[in-house]
């Protein structure tokens, strides 16, 4: 655990667990970026089994855990866009810059989609997100709505619902742009996850499926080569960081 991050990104993942009856869980993952570039699992924790389904409030229990077992400052948090979120966020690192992950969004945005529409869309909104300024997106976001709305309302509604959240990192320089958007870190890790989930089908308890998550997560890069080719690519990105949040990151480090 480090005093400071740049960046924290957080997902959940649902797994399958017996507990009576099988019933999805939410498994909460978080995953930080160091100083030097190196990817840090801050934890992983398993849903409340009364609730269902990711819920914001369990999520501030998670953040509080982090910030009270000594990160005093995060300065921005990826995550999806789920509703009360960025409160949690900003209950427990007033400072930090909530970011909708962009990977997400689309995500989410084909699931009101027709496949047939899949390539057209990604097209269209791929200006809006990687605009040089957030007017230029706000302009390429109305071309977006003028040719999709009516036919796809709910993309619409969709990405207007995130929009406070989407368009911080359209501030800052390309180098946080590549970390925050094209270059996302949590990604790779969830998609190892899912593929050993899936193979289990469900677990009896949630110490097993936590277990699972955990052996998954071990396993990947096992020869560091990938560790190696993010901190080459994370160096240009944390000199934008200290320069864009006026040394906060080199206050935490002394």
């Amino acid at each position: 655990i480090r005093p400071v991050y740049p960046v924290v990104f957080i997902d959940a993942i649902h797994v399958k667990i017996r507990d009576g009856k099988v019933a999805n869980r939410p498994i909460y993952v978080a995953l930080a970026v160091t100083c030097e570039g190196r990817r840090e699992i801050l934890g992983l924790w398993a849903g409340d089994p009364n609730t269902a389904g990711e819920g914001a409030k369990y999520w501030l229990h998670v953040l509080t855990e982090i910030r009270n077992r000594g990160v005093a400052d995060v300065l921005m948090v990826v995550c999806d866009g789920l509703k009360g979120l960025p409160d949690a966020i900003e209950q427990t690192w007033p400072a930090a810059i909530t970011q909708t992950c962009v990977v997400h969004l689309l995500r989410n945005s084909f699931r009101y989609a027709g496949r047939q529409h899949y390539d057209a869309i990604a097209r269209a909104l791929r200006p809006v997100y990687t605009a040089p300024t957030e007017a230029a997106a706000t302009e390429r976001f109305a071309e977006f709505r003028q040719a999709w709305g009516e036919r796809y309302p709910a993309i619409v509604r969709l990405w207007d619902s995130a929009w406070a959240e989407l368009v911080p990192f359209l501030a800052f320089d390309v180098e946080i742009r590549t970390i925050i958007c094209t270059t996302n870190a949590i990604e790779s890790v969830n998609a190892r996850i899912r593929r050993a989930v899936k193979t289990r089908g469900h677990f009896p308890n949630e110490t097993a499926a936590l277990k699972c998550v955990y052996m998954a997560i071990m396993s990947l890069d096992p020869t560091g080569a990938g560790q190696r080719r993010w901190s080459i690519r994370w160096k240009p990105a944390l000199n934008a960081f200290d320069m864009a949040f006026d040394g906060r990151l080199s206050a935490g480090r002394r």
